[in-house]
């Protein structure tokens, strides 16, 4: 393998996926709170923050299978 491949690792997955998680359930909070409606949840929206909660499971359950090709 040559210095110039670039293959992304299981670690930097992991790490992708619980920054989209977590930037999707502060949105989704910072969404509602800016519409003036905080705490009022709906059904989508629980299930949109559970979803999102999901992907930040997966996230760290690559982290501890380090440098591997994903």
């Amino acid at each position: 393998m040559n210095a110039s491949d670039w293959v992304i690792t299981k670690r930097m997955l992991g790490g992708l996926l619980i920054g989209l998680g977590a930037l999707t359930f502060v949105g989704s909070l910072l969404l509602d709170a800016l519409r003036g409606n905080f705490g009022d949840f709906g059904v989508a929206q629980v299930l949109g923050l559970g979803g999102s909660l999901g992907i930040c499971l997966i996230g760290v359950s690559l982290l501890p299978l380090g440098d591997r090709p994903a």
